[in-house]
């Protein structure tokens, strides 16, 4: 299964990068010996248009054309489900078994996801009730992309 992250808005140097990069390099490292190839991220630029609804249409339409055909949609929204760690590295897990060929994770822009976004999702998820900035969201998605892989190779990183 391919692993995918697809943001809006471009991460600068900096601390932030600095942490997306060290989760993405120790994801790398665990995915081939679990069935997993990835993560891969894409960024895309935010949207200019003046209105929110206007900024979330046209960054639908951009996260649109870079979504796989098939797969595992997973939007990272507000409104979405809590999950604990090992929940999510069985949901990933079982899509992998279930030959999904790819599960990609979805962070929007400031104004969050369209609504055609999260319909397309077979899983919504949020990381809590907090606003949090979408480069800390990322930095969160990529580690818990690491966590659960893991969590299912029984690696000592997870100690709940």
């Amino acid at each position: 299964m391919r692993l995918g992250l697809i943001a809006v808005g471009r991460l600068k140097d900096g601390p932030e990068r600095d942490l997306c990069s060290r989760y993405h390099e120790r994801g790398l490292g665990l995915a081939r010996g679990l069935g997993f190839s990835g993560p891969d991220i894409v960024e895309l630029a935010e949207s200019r248009a003046r209105r929110p609804e206007e900024r979330q249409r046209e960054e639908a339409r951009l996260i649109g054309e870079r979504l796989p055909a098939s797969g595992l949609v997973i939007a990272l929204d507000e409104r979405g489900r809590s999950l604990d760690s090992e929940a999510f590295a069985n949901r990933l897990a079982a899509a992998r078994d279930a030959g999904t060929p790819t599960a990609t994770l979805v962070i929007g822009g400031a104004d969050g996801l369209a609504q055609e976004i999260r319909e397309r999702a077979g899983l919504v998820l949020c990381f809590g009730a907090l606003t949090m900035p979408h480069q800390i969201v990322r930095a969160l998605a990529l580690e818990q992309l690491y966590r659960a892989m893991t969590i299912m190779s029984r690696h000592p990183y997870h100690r709940a």
